[in-house]
């Protein structure tokens, strides 16, 4: 049994990240009804535009936020009020192209700036561990499963309690009935994204002191989040904390019965008996 508890731990605290890697991808889905297929591609560039500062400023990684998030929330912004908003309600089709043809430019972009080495950004957490009898908890692991509770937290309190938040939900349940409120629909739909950019920062910078990346690493990420939100259901803030932390844990359970090689398949495994026995996720809304 203790030899259990150590994957159990980590897979709890690696669930923390999966949700917060997920949230802005669900959260574009339940506003806007958008799957940003470029979502693991701009995590991805807040993990090199970290990693720059970093390494030309000196200055720690989580200090490194305060740079990253307006930049993210900017690009998220842009992207969404002067290309997909300009595609929404055309079909499904539409959408899902641009978003991929962001996803193939950055990545593209990214291979030609920091070229295709593998990178991680350094701090003095990410080999420092917590102790309690034979459990070692990682401090990074638990670094990033409290922040993506924080997180978390801080969006819900948004979206329920202040006035744009509020607009944003309108907004998202009718469209048209916003319309005729006041509300600028597209304003805010690119707020919406920046928003969601704000969740893929620190997703970005927290996945880059855990894991090394490359260039390319954006889809895996993608796929990590698609398998966290259909667990959980598409559209919830709170399917995506509990689709993370069943994710991670079929990975790591997965990995410790039957070897690292079967990692993946383990969780991918159990994804499929969820979509199975609840297509709509375990939070998700039926139709």
């Amino acid at each position: 049994m203790e030899a259990l508890m150590q994957p159990v731990i980590n897979g709890i605290l690696l669930g923390g990240l999966y949700a917060v890697i997920a949230l802005g991808l669900t959260t574009m889905f339940g506003i806007v009804k958008l799957v940003n297929l470029a979502h693991g591609d701009l995590m991805i560039l807040s993990s090199y535009l970290s990693l720059a500062l970093v390494t030309y400023l000196g200055i720690n990684p989580f200090v490194s936020l305060i740079f990253v998030v307006p930049i993210m929330f900017v690009v998220g912004f842009a992207l969404q009020k002067y290309l997909l908003n300009r595609v929404l309600g055309k079909e499904m089709e539409p959408p899902l192209l641009v978003a991929f043809g962001v996803s193939i430019i950055l990545q593209n972009l990214l291979l030609l700036v920091f070229t295709p080495d593998a990178k991680g950004i350094m701090t003095v957490i990410s080999v420092k561990t917590i102790q309690l009898g034979n459990i070692h908890l990682p401090v990074l692991y638990l670094a990033d499963f409290v922040i993506g509770c924080l997180v978390i937290f801080f969006l819900r309190l948004f979206y329920n309690k202040s006035f744009l938040g509020r607009a944003i939900r309108a907004a998202s349940d009718d469209v048209g009935a916003a319309r005729l409120m006041g509300i600028d629909t597209s304003n805010i739909f690119a707020i919406a994204m920046g928003i969601a950019m704000i969740t893929a920062a620190i997703a970005g910078v927290l996945v880059g002191m855990t894991f090394t990346f490359y260039p390319h690493t954006g889809p895996q990420y993608l796929i990590i989040s698609f398998g966290v939100i259909i667990i959980g259901g598409l559209g919830s803030m709170r399917g995506a904390f509990v689709g993370g932390i069943i994710l991670a844990e079929a990975q790591l359970l997965g990995a410790h019965f039957t070897g690292p090689g079967y990692q993946l398949l383990i969780g991918y495994a159990v994804l499929l008996i969820i979509l199975a026995i609840r297509p709509q996720g375990l939070f998700g809304q039926a139709h």
